[in-house]
């Protein structure tokens, strides 16, 4: 099963190993690390995120105060979010377009 991130996911991932790589130098390639592990454990097990609801679950970095919101497809793990586990909760609810 292949992992795919809606676009603002995408973005919402560069734009904080951007900011991570601006406080410490070095510390937005650990962040990137950090997602695609979280992505490959996803992609190997996609029950491993907490649900959340009926659609989407959520799987937590290990070093960062990040999670990775997702939802399980017939072909494919779709992550619609990127999120700050302290910003604005349940913001990114309405990318539910598949």
């Amino acid at each position: 099963m292949r992992v795919e991130f809606h676009p603002t996911a995408s973005e919402e991932f560069e734009a904080a190993s951007a900011y991570y790589n601006n406080e410490v130098p070095g510390l937005g390639a650990g962040f990137i690390s950090e997602v695609e592990r979280i992505s490959e454990l996803i992609q190997e097990n996609p029950t491993i995120g907490q649900p959340i609801d009926e659609v989407f679950r959520s799987a937590v970095l290990l070093r960062f105060p990040f999670s990775v919101i997702y939802s399980v497809e017939v072909d494919r793990i779709w992550i619609i979010a990127v999120a700050h586990q302290r910003r604005r909760p349940g913001y990114w609810r309405g990318r539910n377009d598949r």
